[in-house]
């Protein structure tokens, strides 16, 4: 035995290695918020609402102030952040009415063929749940639990659509445990108390928590405890709820010693759907409009340790990158079987490089590109001005050139000034239209949606 005691301490290091494991993968909790502003909460300017939660996570994480939801309504940016993808790639820039949103009783919704983030850290061992707002279809093919969560809590779409054949539900899983709660002014709570627990119960393995919230969209609920606490009537009662959820969320991790441990992103699905008050100032427009109210919207991010405290970054990222960052997390890759059209932006969020991950954005609302974005340039471009809309569309047939850098509020049009600029981004919106597609052009690499015969739409089962 003696000749062998040079390798006692290498088994050791061996069997410590083994017993514990290498680093344990970061859980991850994404707050997707309904139709905040700008402007809405302190980090990004707000006078009118009290964040102290969020202004300390800006404080102690990231300020990403060049952040983009891939639309300015709801259904099409949500299936950006589940696929990484833009709608049109994915077929949901639209519903089988050619509506801008999912209604209740859908026949469309995400095909389960696409491969969400919750489907790809679920492979990694991770424990995943939405509690909140779905909106990618209400039949139980297309429902979170089909698409890689565990469990699911939540109204499977916006909180004013409240119909007498359909009442808005509040559904556990795939069955409705209420109807009629558009007057719920507990559903903030209620949401938190369920992320609570899923962070509790899962406190020892990694977990994937998703969190779309109803507010702040209309009809306006806030808690009642909320109620007139801002100087903004119920709207910032609400924002201001939200802030109290982001405080028991970190007030959680920390008890269960894991907060170092977690990637926390905060951001919303557009705009703000009111362009007074200072909502999404100092950014033109509002909800609807793919000018910069419409779609560039706040986003933070905190992971202690790992990101550096009280910094910010003005590279172009958007809801598109959430997936291929979420996956490098949890130490695997994208599929390679399809295109993704976000990127990994842990190396801007680690403050590796300040460089954009993308030379082009492109500005789509329903079925039309409207605008491009590159560097600090952005180009609405020509587009069907007959071609109905929800929203005005900004470009019609007019060329509109803006310096983000320099105008921020998109005043002063230099199309006529940088004609070498107007051609470059026109190249980049042709190259668009070829792949994902432009009114009467389908696009070539536009996948298929989800569609079934009839609809099954959650309901109060009696």
């Amino acid at each position: 035995m003696k000749k062998y005691s040079f390798l006692i301490p290498f088994l050791a290091i061996f069997f410590t290695t083994f017993a514990h494991g290498a680093e344990p993968k970061p859980n991850v909790i994404i707050v997707f918020c309904d139709d905040l502003g700008y402007a809405d909460i302190g980090p990004f300017g707000s006078k009118t609402h009290a964040t102290p939660v969020l202004d300390r996570m800006a404080k102690e994480g990231l300020r990403l102030t060049d952040f983009y939801s891939t639309c300015p309504v709801c259904t099409p940016s949500r299936s950006s952040l589940m696929t990484g993808c833009y709608p049109r790639r994915v077929n949901m820039h639209v519903d089988e009415k050619n509506l801008c949103v999912l209604f209740p009783a859908a026949r469309k919704g995400l095909n389960p063929s696409e491969r969400t983030i919750a489907e790809i850290l679920k492979d990694q061992g991770y424990a995943t749940a939405c509690i909140g707002k779905w909106h990618l279809g209400d039949h139980p093919d297309f429902m979170p639990t089909n698409q890689g969560f565990d469990s699911y809590f939540g109204i499977p779409y916006s909180n004013d659509m409240n119909r007498k054949t359909v009442p808005l539900p509040l559904v556990r899983d795939l069955t409705v445990i209420e109807d009629s709660v558009q007057k719920d002014t507990t559903i903030t709570a209620r949401y938190t108390k369920e992320a609570v627990s899923f962070i509790k119960k899962n406190s020892k393995k990694p977990f994937f928590l998703y969190l779309p919230h109803t507010a702040v969209h209309l009809p306006l609920v806030p808690g009642k405890k909320f109620k007139g606490t801002s100087k903004d009537g119920p709207y910032g009662d609400w924002v201001q709820e939200i802030d109290w959820s982001m405080g028991e969320l970190f007030k959680t991790l920390k008890r269960e010693g894991i907060d170092e441990n977690t990637f926390v992103l905060f951001t919303s699905d557009n705009g703000s759907a009111r362009e007074k008050q200072g909502s999404n100032l100092p950014l033109r427009g509002r909800k609807g409009r793919t000018d910069e109210g419409g779609m560039r919207v706040p986003c933070v991010v905190r992971w202690p340790g790992k990101i550096s405290a009280g910094s910010s970054s003005g590279a172009i990222t958007s809801t598109l990158d959430l997936l291929p960052t979420a996956v490098a997390l949890s130490g695997t890759t994208v599929p390679d079987d399809r295109i993704i059209d976000g990127k990994n932006i842990l190396p801007i969020l680690l403050g590796k490089t300040e460089k954009h991950p993308r030379e082009a954005f492109f500005y789509y609302q329903m079925d039309q590109l409207q605008a491009v974005r590159s560097g600090d340039w952005k180009l609405f471009v020509p587009m069907d001005s007959k071609k109905k809309n929800w929203g005005k569309p900004e470009g019609k047939t007019e060329l509109k050139l803006f310096n983000l850098a320099n105008d921020i509020h998109e005043d002063l049009n230099l199309a006529d000034k940088k004609p070498d600029v107007v051609k470059r981004l026109l190249a980049h919106a042709e190259q668009a239209r070829e792949d994902l597609g432009d009114v009467n052009r389908p696009g070539k690499g536009q996948r298929k949606a989800g569609w079934v015969k009839s609809p099954a739409p959650r309901l109060l089962e009696k």
